[in-house]
């Protein structure tokens, strides 16, 4: 096929599109659509996608974490070993204080959902769906979360149970749209705090982060909740280098403490922002594969669209094809012949379905609160697809022109 053949097939092909629009565009539309839900879906989950290694990030690249269960536990298919497994309580937070070098800040921490929701109010005012966390002094320096006013809480606050709080952006503009929270008296669940500190906002995908907290004593809070006994750790490493270590000073110390035996499995889990990125890694791979079935059906669709519409151009064009035949063109330029056309026709449907699902997630991003990342892997897959679907569907159109005898087309009507 020469360059100038590739010219003419595209143009008798852009020619086809123009004379038959209504036809054309039907024909597409399989095609446009199929594209349009790789591009604007691909936007949408790669958007939320660094939103979540964003917020990962933020984590701190020396932070562990330690719980009773790994993060993708199944929580209605847990061993028999796993339902018997002792809480994660002050004991563990002291033994990494007291055994492990490695470590810099241990941060215990334990979380309240009162039935309905946690109520936290001033005056007529209430916040929206708040959580309610018992931290310690180490929680700042674990978690190295900037204070935009006020102080947060101390060794003396916790020791005294003292009803103080330190509270996020969130509930701070539900509260105080228009006032100092300093100083000022909220209640948490019926029982009143005082407010001594305020975080600044944080940028976060996550409903839970802390911006729409209130962060009170430890020691407080185990005396609000006696029976909330399981504390959740953040632990940090002096060093990203030292993670490791830490990590390993960690599983000996604990599994010492918890007296789990030398040839048995740890009975708690340490991990950190590698585990949670795989777990994320893991939910999109499955997201990517809905995505890739969804858009399959439309340019499935689009693809027999395409070769109907090639093999009525068939029928319309045997006395051209007999021409052409009777001049001298071969099989081989017949066959290239149609199958540009095919492909100008579903490359076209491709263009048109990148350029909708592109505005499609600038649109959502710019109504919702959802982000969106284009990707020049999906952009460029989504067209190789399209063009890739016209070839596919318009190879049997092509050999049945090729195939046709020049005499009978010539007298063909």
């Amino acid at each position: 096929m020469t360059s100038a053949e590739l010219k003419d097939g595209v143009l008798l092909a852009l020619g086809s599109l123009n004379a038959n629009k209504f036809r054309s565009g039907l024909t597409i539309l399989g095609v446009l659509i199929g594209v349009w839900s790789v591009i604007a879906m691909t936007s949408l989950i790669k958007g939320l996608d660094d939103s979540v290694q964003e917020s990962i990030s933020a984590l701190g690249s020396n932070i562990l974490f330690v719980s009773k269960y790994p993060p993708d536990t199944d929580y209605e298919d847990l061993t028999e070993e796993q339902r018997h497994r002792k809480p994660i309580t002050q004991r563990e937070a002291d033994a990494i204080r007291a055994n492990c070098p490695a470590v810099a800040a241990v941060s215990p921490e334990d979380y309240y959902f009162a039935p309905g929701g946690n109520v936290i109010k001033y005056k007529s005012r209430r916040a929206s769906n708040p959580y309610v966390v018992g931290v310690m002094p180490d929680f700042i320096r674990v978690h190295k979360t900037p204070l935009a006013m006020g102080r947060f809480i101390s060794a003396v606050d916790n020791q005294n149970r003292l009803k103080v709080c330190v509270i996020g952006d969130d509930i701070v503009h539900s509260l105080f749209p228009d006032d100092d929270p300093i100083g000022k008296q909220i209640r948490i669940n019926n029982y009143r705090f005082l407010v001594i500190g305020v975080f600044e906002k944080k940028d976060s995908m996550f409903d839970e982060s802390d911006n729409n907290k209130a962060f009170i004593p430890l020691e407080t809070f185990m005396k609000m909740y006696p029976w909330e006994e399981e504390l959740w750790l953040a632990v940090s490493a002096r060093s990203a280098a030292e993670i490791d270590e830490a990590e390993e000073q960690m599983i000996t110390a604990l599994r010492l403490l918890r007296k789990v035996p030398y040839d048995a499995e740890n009975d708690f889990a340490i991990f950190g922002q590698e585990n949670i990125r795989e777990q994320v890694g893991n939910i999109t791979s499955y997201i990517y594969i809905a995505m890739i079935v969804i858009s399959s059906v439309g340019l499935m669709v689009g693809g027999v669209g395409v070769m109907n519409i090639m093999l009525v151009s068939v029928t319309e064009r045997t006395r051209e094809i007999g021409v052409r035949k009777a001049i001298g063109a071969r099989r081989v330029n017949i066959i290239w012949q149609f199958l540009i056309e095919a492909m100008t026709l579903s490359g076209t449907g491709g263009l048109l379905g990148i350029g909708v699902g592109v505005l499609t997630a600038v649109v959502i991003d710019l109504l919702t609160p959802l982000p969106f990342g284009i990707s020049l892997f999906y952009v460029s897959l989504g067209f190789i697809v399209a063009v890739s679907v016209g070839l596919i569907a318009g190879i049997y159109p092509a050999y049945r022109a090729a195939a046709v005898d020049p005499i009978e087309s010539l007298r063909y009507e």
